[in-house]
């Protein structure tokens, strides 16, 4: 009897998995399991843990639903936790397993673990399947040490020349192994987290494949939404600016393949303009993302980065804290930051001017935001997240957070997360530090690239 083993990582789904409709085809039995990596919550060296509660506890929604989902077509999760090296060899002896199969990954940490899994393993077949991206890796009309240094170097001849792969179905059935049952998920204690932390822990939107793709069709077909995506999309309030998409492709509670098939047919059945076009751009832009960090490796978490650019940092440990707890004393970036905090997810517009005004006002390395980011952030992906503030240092133009904050009009944004500021009048909230006896701090220094956009905002005043 041919046994196999299912490792889920980054792929909590049923629809468009490979590596589980091809474990089904080629086993007779399947063991199915999920590996909680202790490492993942380990200190770091700057105060702060690399995954936090918020990122454990919309990990912990998305398990329970994948082994909802499995058990309704006869399969049994076994989540894991401590070291997978250990826990798939100990799951490999006890269930017999001949194969192994599993997404492919690309990024340091996870190919090094991939290593110690086989080597603790060796007898055992691995299977590893590509569906991280919108284009699989092998249609794209690049080598990956070739990918260009540019997103329009890549992304016109990628669209040009290839195509997505068709999805793969929901499997109708799994034959588990007779042995093999599901296991409860372990308390968040065991990671470290305090019930205060856990009761507290509140991510923006809910883990798992049933709510991925119910925001994918609310979005699309139910409210018409992604016709206006283009010209909503920087706004910070509220859910229906833009697609939140994010945190289910974090995890792989959808597939980008799957995104891209719903909007070609919302266009041919509803609208196609600049907004659906600009979605799959994104998607697109999300895949040279991934292409990129495989081409420039470890280089993408280092201060220097790829280029090897010369910096002044001065890394004050203090306004690294004021930037942490949303105490800066300028409000965009405050309300920002504390929504991070709470909900682990932040608008676009607040992480373009966060990392900006981390980087040239605060001068401080670029790599300890991307860490925070890291900690926080529930849609963190690896090459996303690191490469976004590698842009933000070293690529891109400087933003202004003061006539950000006027630009797209964040007052009520603003009143909702900085609750000190909700009485103030709607020029007061975006220039608090000009008013007398407020419980908020003032900004550590008030740039003179920002006069004139204070002045246009004091003019409005009148």
């Amino acid at each position: 009897m041919k046994n196999g083993l299912v490792w889920f990582k980054n792929d909590l789904r049923l629809h468009d998995n490979e590596a589980l409709c091809q474990a089904i085809a080629h086993s007779e039995t399947l063991v199915l399991c999920y590996c909680i990596e202790l490492d993942l919550f380990k200190k770091l060296n700057l105060g702060f843990r690399k995954t936090g509660i918020n990122r454990y506890k919309f990990l912990e929604q998305s398990l329970k639903d994948l082994q909802k989902n499995l058990e309704l077509i006869d399969g049994h999760l076994i989540i894991c936790y401590g070291k997978a090296e250990e826990e798939i060899l100990r799951l490999v002896t006890e269930f017999d397993i001949d194969a192994v199969y599993a997404e492919q990954e690309y990024a340091s940490e996870e190919l090094n673990l991939l290593d110690r899994v086989q080597e603790k393993c060796s007898e055992v077949l691995f299977n590893f399947y590509w569906g991280k991206t919108l284009y699989h890796i092998d249609d794209i009309p690049f080598e990956i040490d070739k990918i260009p240094l540019t997103s329009k170097a890549y992304r016109i001849p990628t669209s040009k020349n290839s195509k997505p792969r068709e999805t793969f179905k929901i499997p109708s059935g799994i034959k588990s192994h007779p042995k093999a049952k599901s296991t409860l998920i372990p308390a968040f204690s065991y990671f470290g987290f305090s019930p205060k932390e856990y009761e507290s822990a509140t991510p923006f939107v809910k883990g798992g494949e049933q709510e991925a793709l119910e925001r994918l069709n609310y979005y699309t077909f139910e409210t018409e939404l992604l016709t206006s995506y283009r010209w909503t999309r920087n706004k910070s309030q509220g859910m229906d600016y833009s697609s939140k998409f994010s945190p289910y492709l974090a995890l792989g509670c959808i597939s980008p393949r799957e995104i891209y098939k719903i909007v070609r047919e919302y266009e041919a059945t509803v609208k196609r303009n600049q907004s659906t076009w600009w979605m799959i751009f994104e998607l697109v832009w999300r895949d040279y993302f991934t292409f990129k960090a495989m081409r420039f490796g470890n280089q993408i978490f280092k201060t220097e980065g790829f280029k090897n650019r010369d910096h002044d940092f001065l890394n004050d440990k203090n306004l690294f804290l004021r930037w942490r707890e949303g105490t800066t004393g300028i409000p965009f970036i405050d309300a920002h930051m504390r929504q991070l905090n709470q909900t682990g997810f932040m608008s676009n517009r607040g992480r373009v001017n966060c990392s900006s005004y981390f980087v040239h006002d605060l001068k401080i390395d670029w790599t300890w935001g991307a860490a925070y980011f890291e900690n926080k952030l529930i849609d963190y992906d690896v090459s996303s997240n690191w490469l976004n503030w590698h842009v933000q240092a070293y690529e891109i133009w400087y933003t202004n957070p003061i006539h950000q904050s006027n630009k797209y009009k964040a007052q009520e944004f603003i009143k909702k997360w900085v609750p000190e500021l909700k009485n103030l009048s709607d020029i007061q909230v975006l220039t608090p530090w000009l008013v007398d006896e407020l419980h908020y701090p003032k900004p550590h220094h008030l740039f003179l690239k920002w006069n004139r956009s204070i002045n246009t905002i004091l003019k409005i005043q009148g």
